[in-house]
């Protein structure tokens, strides 16, 4: 699991990979914490192409992020998802919260 980040322009991309699940949950919500509180962002994109595994855990973060970042009207996108995580945001309607972009 590795969460790594960058600013660009008033807008923090985050890329996620390996697996975000109970064993890696504490840590992504950690790391991906400590870059959403670093600053003011316009906007949050998650970059998922390297995430190979996703449970409920790792949902739970994601929409624990999402919860944080609407309390301070910053949206977060989803971008590049791999297959995997594409089909579990297409059958839990989680692209309606976090709109999934090019």
């Amino acid at each position: 699991m590795q969460v790594n980040s960058k600013v660009y322009m008033d807008t923090l991309y985050l890329q996620i990979s390996g697996e975000l699940d109970e064993h890696t949950a504490h840590y992504a919500r950690s790391a991906m914490d400590s870059q959403l509180d670093a600053g003011e962002y316009k906007q949050v994109v998650v970059d998922l192409s390297g995430l190979e595994f996703m449970d409920s855990t790792g949902i739970g973060v994601l929409i624990g992020r999402y919860k944080k970042m609407k309390q301070k009207n910053t949206p977060i996108y989803i971008s590049n998802p791999s297959a995997q995580a594409d089909k579990i945001f297409k059958m839990t309607a989680l692209y309606d919260v976090m709109p999934k972009i090019n």
